[in-house]
């Protein structure tokens, strides 16, 4: 691991252990400290991928390990600005272990994989983006409707007490999850679309054996689609049959397990198109 990997780490790791006080204590330092934290993990990674993409000339987006610590700081920002514009930093508790999970993740396995030039392309460049984008915005929903999930069993409890003092109300959560996954469906679904474009333009008049084997049979490309019909129905539920609240959380909770499938083992071990 390089030096700026195991700080960016360790800054990761102070804020999810801030977080989870502040989420203990409602301490108000606290909850600042943790905030500083993860504002500090995302403005160095965001200089790392900088100087990364300087290095290789394009967004260093390459490999399996490349992509999950690009979604990690996708996730990081993303997570910032919604703590920014709600003023609420309870969320940060579920949010930020997965940061650590997935960048130690990405760390342990790290690899430089300088990219081929059929990947300089700004199509790759624009897939990628709007994938992580889309898979950011449904670890959010996920999240949120897990929040969900926890306060509605406390208050139908009737015994208001942990949750019921630190996260936002029922409506506000599912009103945020739904923002989340209309974000992240439209994201995907242009990511989908742009890849698909993309590979036509490949297949014709290239021998990469990672291009030919890019095909619907390949674990990430089907498990992707997957996940987009998963989604693609949550919006319909929500919208024509009026899921929402606690079913709409599990689906998002079923869609992002679907997501953490696809960006970590079979991006690592099952697919033959999208490790290089």
């Amino acid at each position: 691991m390089t030096t700026i990997t195991i700080v960016l780490l360790l800054l990761y790791l102070a804020a999810g252990v801030s977080y989870g006080f502040f989420f203990a204590q409602r301490s108000q330092m606290v909850g600042r400290l943790a905030t500083l934290s993860l504002t500090a993990a995302a403005l160095i990674h965001t200089f790392a991928v900088g100087m990364r993409t300087v290095e290789v000339g394009q967004l260093p987006f390459v490999g399996t390990s490349a992509v999950i610590s690009a979604f990690v700081w996708l996730l990081a920002v993303a997570y910032l600005y919604t703590e920014v514009t709600t003023d609420e930093r309870a969320m940060g508790v579920f949010i930020v272990p997965l940061l650590v999970v997935l960048q130690a993740i990405s760390a342990l396995s790290d690899g430089a994989i300088e990219p081929t030039p059929i990947l300089n392309s700004h199509w790759f460049a624009l897939h990628v983006v709007s994938l992580l984008f889309a898979y950011a915005a449904f670890a959010l929903a996920c999240v949120v409707g897990i929040t969900y999930v926890l306060l509605f069993r406390e208050l139908k409890s009737k015994q208001l007490g942990f949750f019921a003092a630190r996260l936002p109300s029922l409506h506000v959560i599912d009103a945020m999850n739904g923002r989340a996954v209309g974000v992240g469906w439209l994201f995907l679904t242009v990511g989908l679309a742009v890849g698909t474009v993309w590979l036509f333009q490949l297949q014709p008049d290239t021998a990469d054996p990672h291009v030919r084997a890019m095909s619907f049979f390949d674990p990430k490309i089907s498990v992707v689609l997957l996940s987009w019909l998963v989604y693609s129905f949550e919006i319909y539920a929500r919208s024509v049959i009026g899921w929402s609240g606690k079913r709409a959380a599990w689906l998002s909770a079923l869609g992002f397990s679907i997501v953490l499938l696809n960006l970590v083992p079979i991006g690592y071990f099952l697919t033959d198109s999208h490790n290089f």
